[in-house]
């Protein structure tokens, strides 16, 4: 599967107010699923000395899938595709890499 076919079925599951024009309700739930995601890590460091169970594994896996269905619900919120999403960040990271820029700070490296 690729991000566009991901993005128009999870279209199908987005049922909260105004879908298709309401972006609010997808960028609180996408940073609300990312603090989830945190504080599962945050347990993996606090009760299994940083080692990653294959619970835990599958735990994050599930984390992270919400993570994404936030992440194409926004996108398409914007009228942006995931794929173009993904390949114009791998130019930007590739461009830094070439230019020896990838660590330091600021969005225009």
């Amino acid at each position: 599967m690729n991000f566009s076919e991901y993005q128009t079925k999870a279209k199908t599951t987005a049922l909260y107010p105004n879908a298709g024009q309401n972006l609010y309700y997808p960028a609180l739930g996408l940073g609300g699923e990312t603090g989830e995601v945190l504080n599962k890590i945050k347990k993996v460091m606090r009760d299994h000395g940083g080692k990653v169970t294959d619970e835990y594994r599958e735990i994050l896996r599930s984390e992270l899938g919400d993570v994404l269905w936030y992440l194409a619900a926004l996108a398409k919120e914007l009228n942006l595709n995931l794929d173009d999403i993904a390949q114009a960040n791998l130019e930007k990271l590739f461009s830094r890499k070439e230019r020896g820029t990838l660590g330091g700070d600021g969005d225009n490296r």
